[in-house]
């Protein structure tokens, strides 16, 4: 086998090694990023409902 078939197969498999741990990486950022946008709408409808709990009985109140 010539040196340059082994540097080859050697390069190949390096760059599957980087593929793997940048999408591992990518993969990871795009999830935290869905989660986090899930939470905001999350965060916004209770909000909402919690503010219009409040104004409902301050308008029965008064």
């Amino acid at each position: 086998m010539k040196m340059s078939t082994v540097w080859s197969v050697a390069g190949a498999v390096l760059a599957v090694v980087i593929a793997w741990w940048l999408v591992q990486i990518v993969f990871s950022l795009v999830w935290f990023v869905a989660k986090l946008a899930v939470v905001a709408v999350v965060a916004v409808v209770v909000y909402l409902l919690i503010k219009q709990l409040f104004s409902s009985r301050d308008s029965h109140d008064g």
